[in-house]
């Protein structure tokens, strides 16, 4: 069991080796570039870009290196296009992953970038929303908090920022983790 638990890891670390990261000049670009790969049906990732390679943007996207001309043709058609396209041929560009996720046992808390939301497991009420610093912070709060995770509004519909943005992060991440089962 060890050896097929290493053998997968290393197949793993290969698959990482064929993506690469676009960086761009400011969050609303990566929300944009986001959003339009999506509708073009590319796998993509938001990700923290690895502090060496840091432009701009504290976010970017990782993307497959198989599609990385067809992707870079769509966003300079929308007048996006990246500060920069690097490839991770040699693996050394990991990127950060913008997730922590903290079990507290009854409760479970994500955090995404700097927006945290925490959920009470058994009810699936969300019991706090927090970080940021964002003007639509307290909103997203009084929105949210109190609510059942799959009857609460979508952070992306109610908030206009960075912190909104990355609640929406935590929001997608805790959903998947806890309607799973």
């Amino acid at each position: 069991m060890g050896i097929l638990k290493k053998l997968l890891g290393k197949q793993k670390e290969q698959i990482k080796t064929d993506r690469g990261i676009l960086l761009f000049e400011n969050t609303s670009e990566v929300i944009r570039a986001e959003n339009i790969l999506k509708e073009h049906g590319y796998s993509i990732k938001v990700v923290g870009p690895p502090a060496h390679v840091r432009k701009g943007c504290d976010l970017a996207i990782e993307i497959p290196i198989v599609h990385a001309m067809g992707i870079l043709k769509i966003l300079d058609s929308y007048r996006i296009p990246p500060i920069e396209w690097l490839p991770s041929n040699d693996g050394n560009l990991k990127p950060v992953d913008l997730f922590h996720i903290k079990d507290f046992g009854r409760f479970i808390m994500v955090r995404a970038a700097n927006m945290k939301i925490t959920l009470h497991k058994s009810s699936l009420i969300i019991v706090n929303i927090s970080g940021g610093g964002c003007p639509d912070v307290p909103y997203l709060a009084a929105m949210l908090v109190g609510k059942k995770i799959n009857e609460a509004i979508e952070p992306r519909l109610i908030g206009h920022t960075l912190c909104g943005y990355a609640l929406q992060l935590a929001y997608d991440k805790i959903k998947e983790l806890c309607l799973q089962s």
